[in-house]
């Protein structure tokens, strides 16, 4: 399922850094920020989600290692304090002897003699290790001592420690399989890049061989009373007209712009635009908004001969 997020996240995000590119190529700037603004959600998304679950995996990794800490603290702990099984120190004071009583009458005046001193020298000692060690220690001890255990959820039967490989074995195939996906990765992306460059790079161009551009587009006010419905369509018309007719990469001192029927009106442009100028005005038009109106482009193109003679398109 986590995958299947990943694969819907990153098929989202790739279309809405397409439409964006594209957008930003027709000069539609409000549909460019629009599929910016989805594909930085997507990516911060996909941030949070990639960050979750390495988060979890840690937190799980932190669990199993505390687990195996604690085990190997308790054991430490159980040799410390001794049990039934634990070693006994000086065996030899507990032996009888030859008349059956106890030897340890001869030691009486020697610890009766230092006992001041060894009680002094026991202080001190007590003294710097609570300063200088503690359950801290214990604890790191633990924890370096823990990659020693045996593996989590225990050893198979009938197998050994022994029979597992310290280092797990190298795949090859699995390898060479990540270094042929990574480097058709990077071929990709570079030819992307190079084909979206190419596609959105504005190059020089010259003038056609037309006496003028036509763009014609129908406009859609929204609101208003059917009185004065004609007189908003005009003014709208113009309005977006104006506007979008600076878009262009030259001055269109001469732009004008004439009703054809009910909503729709035509603009003409002299001299010719450039094909990119004439894509530019376009994507102005299909992207502007005045006073609740819009635009939809219907079609443009080149139109009449130029002055002197020349073939028109």
């Amino acid at each position: 399922m986590r995958h299947l997020a990943y694969v819907l996240g990153g098929l989202t995000g790739a279309s809405a850094a397409g439409y964006f590119a594209v957008y930003l190529h027709r000069w539609e700037w409000q549909r460019a920020l629009i599929s910016g603004t989805l594909l930085l959600a997507v990516e911060v998304m996909l941030v949070c989600a990639v960050l979750l679950n390495r988060i979890a995996r840690l937190e799980r990794r932190l669990a199993e290692s505390e687990t195996r800490t604690d085990d190997v603290l308790r054991r430490l702990e159980q040799t410390r304090r001794g049990g039934p099984d634990a070693p006994r120190r000086f065996r030899w004071l507990e032996l009888p002897g030859t008349d059956g009583t106890r030897d340890s009458y001869v030691f009486v005046p020697v610890l009766m003699a230092t006992g001041a001193v060894l009680s002094g020298v026991a202080w001190v000692v007590q003294r710097v290790a609570a300063a200088t060690g503690g359950p801290g220690a214990e604890r790191r001890l633990a924890r370096r001592l823990a990659r020693l255990t045996a593996p989590p959820g225990g050893i198979p039967a009938g197998a050994t420690l022994e029979e597992r490989a310290a280092v797990p074995p190298s795949r090859p195939l699995r390898t060479a399989a990540v270094g042929a996906a990574c480097a058709l990765g990077v071929l990709l992306t570079g030819l992307l890049v190079g084909g979206l460059a190419s596609a959105t790079q504005t190059r020089p161009q010259a003038r056609p061989a037309s006496a003028a551009t036509t763009v014609v587009f129908r406009v859609e006010v929204r609101g208003g009373s059917a009185r004065t419905e004609g007189a908003r369509e005009r003014l709208a018309a113009r309005e977006l007209w104006e506007s979008c007719r600076r878009a262009t990469s030259v001055s269109n001192d001469h732009a004008a712009l004439a009703w054809l029927d009910g909503d729709v009106w035509a603009g003409t442009v002299r001299p010719a635009l450039t094909g990119h100028d004439l894509m530019r005005l376009r994507g102005c038009l299909n992207d502007a908004t005045a006073n609740r109106a819009r635009a939809e482009v219907l079609g443009g193109g080149q139109a009449g001969r130029p002055p002197g003679g020349g073939a028109g398109r």
